[in-house]
């Protein structure tokens, strides 16, 4: 049967048969339209709706749709969820572990797996895979945030063909329209459909050992003044000591879950950061029942009737609190166990599943309540408060569109935040997206088979991030400008100036300062010379001798002529000289103020002279003279220094010099000086444009040049020939994994190739995996052939690291032998049970280590240049690792 004919004639009023929303029809509208658009919207609001459009639209234009989603879960949900609304025959599901029907109309699959697909052509054009596509739903695109994946989003809209429409659906975030507006760059049309309307509003509630209050104040615009008074009651007492060492006391789980009962808010998802945390709160509820009789009969019958399918499951721990309508969600559970968890809280027959955060990143379990139970939480780099965009995310979980008027948020009292951190995430707008774009190997591999190096550069260079960058950097690009517009001025300015003239004019400059600055040498000399003459001889003058007087107890400027009337006892060696100025002042000065004796004044008054009485025998002392003293300052004769012969010589010099200066021929274009600052400030100005145009550069080729690390890394490695893949490059870009160089260089050495399928097994897992915990253990030692090939690999390991280390990649080269024997006993038919038994591994991380295993040695048999007998035993390591639970059915 054509799959197409069914939607033939569909219309929108029949597909929805309720009233849409405004920003629903908007991006039907815009979609009708031909252009791709960014659906911005709460959590909650409908945003999947217009991505069902879109696939209606495309199969009533008999054309295909690829709907990718960021985690296997959630296009394992969306393939259930497809396949019952279009048809198992028109919904097909791609994961990388698995794979059905491939070639149907609606493809769902991971968003990594639709950026591998657009590695294989060159980029912008439509090659096999994509033919027939006439729209790419990338659904949870504000995954773009997450450290680990968000390249996988921002390749994905680079490379895909600006013909094919792409529906991004994201939550609110900050900065949507410079996502629109960068994919509109990018790729095509883009509109953005933004939205903060939510069908079912949301009640914030705050949660303390007295009950479940409102948080927020009738406006929800700030902190209910209520609990913000009792906040300031408790600081208070708190500073006041009273309480010293106290912190506030939070309820306890039971007192909150039973709140939530009295007051009608369950079902409620209780998230809580970690999986013991979780764990821990079932056994706190050991004696609470939240289901009726009639729902725990139903839930006791569906309960046994999948342990009676799976009975190879170790979930007895939960088993009790199931049947009690509680249960809990997170990475340690069994997937399988977690998807029949999912179910039945959709149903309504849970009412309580405690989840660790990554329930709230798209898994479709609504809930009428939603606990956040605490406002912080340990990260690798320490302990910190959730981001808006956390929180939100979480609380947007509450409310059940169609089910029910009002959603509810609860916020639990800790020993560390309180109302006031609980208000602030409420009442806070959502983080902007940041870009996490981050060269691989497997991405310089794959552009450079298929591209230039310039056109590789192009293609890095339209990354979300390099367009970011390129907004926050304006202020220093316009800054930029400034600067060269003032040097385009001072350059008009100097345009006439002949700089030979200008150069020689600061050149002579430049010598009259070293001259005179030799003559202020040369004059210090002669003074120094003179003045220890002066001291030297000045024992041995007496009454009447003529001085000249210059220094700091002489407030004078030019050299005061005095005689020397009296010497009285100093407070060194040398005496204070008492004398007589021609100003008729007596002064007492030191001999370093004496610059020059100059013979004798021989008068016969000078025998009745007398300093005055008040004069006291102190430095610095000065007093009015007398008529005696006033008929004897008159006869003091003027003596004028004579310079050295070098101080005149050098005098006339600098005088010279400054004859030249003044008749220099640049003053013809003006002020020499003024010409000389605007000369400097060209120059400085060049030198700073040239630094910050360096530094805005080395900012916007930031990821470039990691690129280009990564291709000097792969040449030292061999993985290419100047720009060419050689055969391991080749190898290492046909894989897909953390370090896809590594890959390829244990794989390509050829040392798996003589271990039995079980153990190259083994050896995969200790390639791809990382220890979960540092306290993980497993009676099942590693077995000696696999340490024996691990041993082999190290050297190669080493290699890699120092050469990363060098060029500042941060790139995981994984080589953990210590919980492979686990993948051994598995793949030679160990029960799940007694896997189980053996490590103290959560069941949810051995699934994922498996699946990781089984992930690569899906990719062995496509990797080139490989030997058949690695290829067989590869399919072989698969047919025995790939069983259930690790075979998870979809369907």
């Amino acid at each position: 049967m054509n799959v197409f004919s069914t939607f033939a004639e569909i219309n929108l009023n029949t597909l929805f048969p309720f009233e849409l929303d405004e920003f629903q029809k908007q991006a039907i509208a815009d979609l009708n339209a031909g252009r791709s658009v960014v659906v911005c919207a709460p959590t909650g609001s409908g945003k999947t709706l217009v991505g069902e459009y879109a696939i209606y639209k495309a199969l009533h234009g008999k054309k295909r749709v690829f709907y990718t989603t960021p985690l296997k879960a959630l296009s394992n949900q969306k393939f259930r969820d497809f396949s019952a609304r279009f048809g198992s025959e028109t919904v097909g599901l791609l994961t990388g572990d698995v794979s059905i029907n491939r070639e149907a109309p609606v493809l769902v699959m991971t968003t990594e797996i639709f950026r591998n697909m657009l590695y294989g052509t060159h980029i912008g054009e439509v090659g096999t895979s994509l033919v027939g596509v006439e729209t790419v739903v990338l659904d949870e695109c504000h995954y773009m945030n997450d450290w680990q994946r968000g390249t996988v989003w921002e390749e994905s809209i680079i490379y895909c063909p600006p013909e094919v429409q792409l529906v991004a659906l994201s939550a609110t975030v900050a900065n949507s329209g410079q996502l629109t507006d960068w994919i509109d760059e990018v790729h095509g049309p883009t509109e953005l459909v933004y939205s903060d309307y939510r069908p079912v509003p949301l009640l914030f509630h705050f949660a303390n050992p007295k009950g479940v209050f409102p948080l927020l104040n009738d406006t929800n615009t700030r902190i209910n003044p209520r609990l913000d008074q009792r906040q300031r009651r408790q600081k208070k007492s708190s500073e006041s000591g009273k309480t010293k060492g106290d912190r506030p006391e939070s309820p306890s789980l039971a007192y909150v879950v039973s709140q939530l009962q009295q007051r009608d808010m369950l079902p409620a998802i209780y998230f809580i950061f970690s999986r013991r945390g979780c764990d821990k709160a079932v056994l706190e509820l050991d004696e609470l029942f939240l289901v009726n009789q009639s729902e725990a009969a139903e839930l006791k019958m569906r309960i046994d009737a999948f342990l009676a399918r799976t009975p190879d499951i170790g979930v007895s721990a939960q088993i009790d609190a199931m049947y009690r309508g509680i249960a809990v969600h997170h990475a340690g559970v069994l997937p399988v166990w977690k998807g029949f968890v999912e179910e039945l809280f959709t149903q309504g027959l849970i009412k309580v599943v405690f989840a660790t955060e990554t329930l709230a990143a798209g898994i479709n379990m609504p809930a009428r309540t939603t606990v956040i139970s605490s406002l912080s939480k340990r990260t690798d780099r320490g302990h910190r408060l959730l981001t808006p965009s956390e929180f939100l995310q979480m609380a947007g979980r509450a409310g059940r569109r169609g089910m029910d008027t009002t959603g509810h948020v609860v916020t639990v009292q800790t020993r560390f935040e309180g109302a006031k951190e609980a208000a602030y995430l409420a009442t806070t707008g959502a983080d902007p997206l940041v870009s996490q774009f981050t060269p691989s190997y497997g991405m310089v591999l794959n552009l450079l088979q298929t591209h230039t190096l310039e056109e590789a550069r192009e293609l890095i260079e339209r990354s979300f991030g390099r367009y970011i960058s390129t907004l926050h950097l304006q202020p220093e690009e316009e800054e930029i400008s400034h600067l060269e517009a003032e040097l385009a001025r001072i350059e008009a300015t100097l345009a006439a100036v002949e700089p030979s003239l200008l150069h020689k004019y600061e050149k002579l400059q430049e010598r009259i300062k070293v001259e005179q600055k030799i003559l202020k040498t040369l004059d210090a000399q002669a003074e120094a010379v003179k003045a220890a003459w002066v001291t030297k001889s000045l024992p041995m003058v007496g009454l009447g001798a003529i001085l000249n007087l210059k220094g700091k107890h002489i407030p004078v400027s030019n050299p005061l002529p005095a005689i020397l009337v009296e010497k009285v006892a100093g407070s060194g060696h040398f005496p204070y000289l008492v004398c007589l100025g021609k100003d008729n002042r007596w002064y007492v000065v030191s001999y370093a103020d004496t610059v020059g004796i100059h013979g004798q004044l021989n008068i016969p008054e000078l025998e009745e002279l007398r300093p005055p009485e008040e004069l006291a025998p102190k430095l610095g002392q000065v007093r009015r003279g007398n008529a005696l003293s006033g008929s004897i300052a008159v006869q003091i004769p003027y003596v004028t220094e004579e310079p050295a012969s070098e101080v005149v010589a050098q005098s006339e010099l600098v005088d010279g010099l400054k004859s030249q200066l003044e008749a220099h021929p640049i003053w013809q274009w003006g002020n020499p000086n003024t010409l000389l600052k605007y000369y400097k400030r060209y120059h400085v100005l060049k030198a700073e444009i040239v630094e910050r145009q360096g530094q805005l550069q080395e900012q916007l080729a930031y990821h470039w040049q990691e690129f280009l690390n990564l291709i000097e890394i792969l040449r030292h490695m061999g993985g290419l020939q100047y720009l060419s893949p050689t055969p391991l490059g080749e190898a290492a870009a046909a894989i897909r994994g953390d370090n896809e160089l590594w890959l390829g260089l244990a794989i390509s050495s050829g040392k798996l190739d003589k271990l039995d399928p079980h153990h190259l097994g083994a050896a995969v897992c200790a390639l791809v995996t990382e220890t979960p915990r540092p306290d993980s253990w497993t009676k099942y030692p590693p077995p000696e052939a696999v340490l024996t090939v691990l041993a082999q690999l190290r050297g190669a390991r080493r290699n890699l690291f120092q050469c990363q280390r060098r060029y500042r990649v941060t790139l995981p080269v994984w080589l953990e032998d210590d919980l492979v024997g686990i993948i051994e006993q598995w793949a030679l038919g160990v029960s799940w049970l007694d896997l189980c038994a053996n490590t103290n591994l959560d069941e949810g991380d051995l699934v994922r280590m498996l699946r990781r295993t089984l992930d690569i040695l899906s990719q062995i048999p496509h990797v080139p240049y490989i030997s058949t007998t690695l290829q067989a035993n590869a399919y072989r390591a698969i047919q025995l690792i790939d069983r259930f639970p690790i075979n998870e059915q979809i369907v």
